[in-house]
């Protein structure tokens, strides 16, 4: 599969990218080449070969899980301008 020029334009209308001619060309040039990579990699024959469901086989080794900062919710609430019920208020913006 290949793409034409007016292919490209229309993937650019529809991303909604406004593209030269000449970024157009170049852009053909490189989609097309991903393309033939793509059905490079779709013509091997991978019979025999054992989906894989995820990259890593075995269990993740996790740490266990530390409190690293502590909460200081009086401290920070002291740098906001308005505050109700210990949340930021803040001016309306939508109406």
């Amino acid at each position: 599969m290949s793409l034409t020029i007016n292919d490209v334009r229309r993937i650019s209308d529809l991303a909604r990218i406004d593209l030269s001619d000449a970024n157009a060309e170049k852009l053909m040039v490189e989609l097309n080449d991903i393309l033939s990579m793509v059905e490079q990699i779709q013509s091997i024959d991978t019979t025999g070969v054992e989906p894989m469901p995820h990259p890593f086989g075995g269990a993740q080794r996790l740490r266990e899980d530390e409190v690293t900062e502590h909460n200081r919710r009086e401290e920070n609430m002291q740098n906001a301008p308005d505050v109700m019920d210990g949340l930021f208020l803040v001016p309306k913006v939508i109406e």
